[in-house]
């Protein structure tokens, strides 16, 4: 199913705040739906589904379970932004009717770091699906997830058992076996003269472990030749950072890349690369785009003025020449959420979600929700990010590489802001000695299988 075209965005007017009489909202709730976001046709609107089709479903309401880590006390509001899209894009899509008629109520849940398993296990007996959510510890909760055949539609995943996962579709897949190696194949046209000069920087965290040995496996396929300086730190924090940052700098790195978020330890990691005087090009996952990084930055004197992210969503300040990007700050706006790129990761996949429970009609069920998520092969999220194959599992194959200049984020690659870079190149298969689970033929993971997964149907 092609979900793309090339419309301009035109949002919808509530009939009871334009002062419609009575007869008039009717007929306008009964019309079609003009709405757009981006250039996606809007999924939602007004209509005549009914049946307790499944568990969450009525005749009046589709129950949907959401959340993020924002009650982690060492990070406090970590990764909000996903939580406030998604309360957002419900109250958007009910204001147009909801799905087919039936209104969406959304459940929050706080992950908060190390109760993901908690939230879990209370999802599974209330809600129909997980949609536009992401809990750093998605490790601990998989196989209660898996247990309780609750089909998930994720902003994001980080464990290998979850990234592949069975009943699990993605606006932007993140699978174990295949992998955007954008950034890497970016930064060696930015950087051709620093190919041998890059280390990663390793840590303690079992999925930080994974995650880093796949980045070796693309830091390689793109053509960097990537130094071994043996450094490690402990996710909790250190004491000190000044004996690893001059370790780096005996190693004689110019560029590190860091599968860290920009939380507190990091930055304090940064200022001892100052202290003992280096100043590496500092490359990171995309979530080092956001307003933590930014706000530190500019309070710091620039000392993140190297920082690379690369992205294949659009920037929000293209927003002035991207409709999705506008339409998505201005709905998060309007409630008076956070905008931020996870934000609009969740926005992607509450959109794909609700695209195929729009298919399903009144036959709202978790099966039916598999089956047609499975055929969704082509999917930008309205123009929000690089087109993906969600049915498949499988990444992008474009890019684009943002740069920090004191508490402004620019693009840095491509030059012309608002475009990806692609190349077949781009999509990198990796290792299975990577991949941190065994997958079986169909490429999802086979650690929590069970005879009542729920399949596709064709």
């Amino acid at each position: 199913m092609a979900v793309t075209s090339a419309c301009a965005s035109d949002r919808g007017t509530d009939p009871a705040a334009a002062g419609l009489a009575p007869v008039a909202a009717a007929e306008a709730a009964a019309a079609p739906s003009d709405v757009k976001f981006g250039t996606l046709e809007s999924p939602c609107g007004a209509g005549d589904a009914a049946g307790a089709t499944d568990q969450g479903v009525t005749d009046k309401e589709i129950r949907i379970g959401y959340g993020d880590d924002s009650g982690y006390t060492k990070s406090p509001g970590l990764n909000k932004e996903m939580g406030d899209a998604v309360s957002a894009m419900i109250d958007w899509c009910n204001e147009q009717g909801g799905i087919n008629g039936r209104q969406i109520v959304g459940t929050y849940y706080d992950g908060a770091m190390t109760q993901a398993n908690a939230v879990m296990q209370n999802a599974c007996g209330a809600e129909f699906m997980l949609v536009g959510h992401g809990f750093a510890m998605d490790q601990t909760s998989e196989q209660t997830r898996v247990a309780c055949n609750l089909a998930a539609v994720p902003a994001f995943t980080v464990s290998p058992d979850a990234a592949n996962g069975p009943m699990t579709f993605q606006g932007v897949p993140f699978p174990v076996d295949f992998a955007n190696g954008s950034q890497w194949f970016q930064m060696a046209e930015m950087h051709p003269d620093m190919l041998n000069d890059f280390d990663v920087v390793n840590s303690t965290m079992p999925t930080i472990i994974t995650s880093t040995t796949k980045i070796r496996s693309i830091a390689e396929a793109a053509g960097f030749r990537l130094k071994d300086c043996g450094v490690t730190l402990n996710y909790e924090g250190e004491s000190s950072y000044v004996p690893f940052a001059e370790k780096f700098k005996e190693c004689g790195v110019k560029g590190l890349w860091t599968s860290r978020s920009p939380v507190p330890a990091e930055f304090n990691f940064v200022k001892a690369l100052d202290q003992v005087g280096i100043d590496p090009i500092l490359m990171g996952e995309a979530t080092w785009y956001g307003d933590a990084a930014r706000e530190w930055n500019g309070a710091n004197g620039g000392l993140l003025d190297n920082l690379n992210a690369g992205m294949t969503f659009q920037m929000i300040e293209s927003a002035d020449t991207v409709p999705a990007v506008q339409d998505y700050v201005d709905i998060i706006s309007e409630k008076g959420g956070k905008t931020a790129l996870l934000g609009m990761q969740a926005t992607s996949s509450f959109l794909l979600w609700a695209t195929a429970a729009d298919e399903c009609g009144s036959d709202l069920t978790r099966q039916c929700m598999v089956d047609e998520l499975s055929k969704i092969h082509e999917w930008d999220g309205g123009g929000l990010h690089a087109v993906t194959d969600p049915g498949a599992n499988m990444p992008a194959k474009c890019g684009l590489v943002t740069t920090m200049t004191g508490a402004e984020f620019s693009q840095a690659f491509p030059a012309e802001a608002g475009t990806f870079k692609c190349d077949d190149r781009y999509l990198v298969a990796t290792d299975a000695s990577t991949w941190g689970t065994e997958l079986g033929p169909d490429r999802i993971s086979t650690k929590y299988l069970n005879p009542n997964v729920i399949r596709p149907v064709s």
